[in-house]
């Protein structure tokens, strides 16, 4: 998978976890976590981003990668909140949480390749 290919995806993401946010019962918790979740979605799609532009300087990339990683694995702890807080069934989310999961194995990968490039 190219950058651009993974760009889209990140974005893709993103915009399913808005439409899922909106799709919440009107609770305060789901209204807090629903933003904490878009939050770190959004992040994820920001962040990836700017680590392609960031090529010039690996060094620079491996950081916004590093928070591409943080950001995807928070989005995945916050989908877990909302099926545990019975906000919406684990069903549902079934697929968002395989892209997200994938998106994790994905940058741990990228970010390992280029350590090694690094220290290389």
């Amino acid at each position: 998978m190219d950058e651009q290919q993974f760009q889209q995806r990140t974005k893709a993401l993103a915009l399913r976890v808005i439409r899922m946010a909106d799709a919440l019962p009107p609770r305060l918790a789901a209204r807090v976590i629903g933003r904490q979740i878009v939050r770190s979605a959004t992040s994820v799609a920001a962040n990836y981003r700017a680590a392609c532009r960031a090529r010039a300087r690996p060094r620079a990339m491996a950081h916004k990668l590093d928070i591409v990683l943080e950001e995807a694995d928070e989005t995945l702890f916050w989908l877990d909140m909302i099926v545990d807080a019975g906000l919406l069934p684990k069903e549902r989310l079934t697929d968002l949480r395989r892209e997200a999961n994938e998106i994790v194995a994905m940058t741990v990968s990228s970010l390992h390749t280029l350590r090694t490039r690094l220290k290389g």
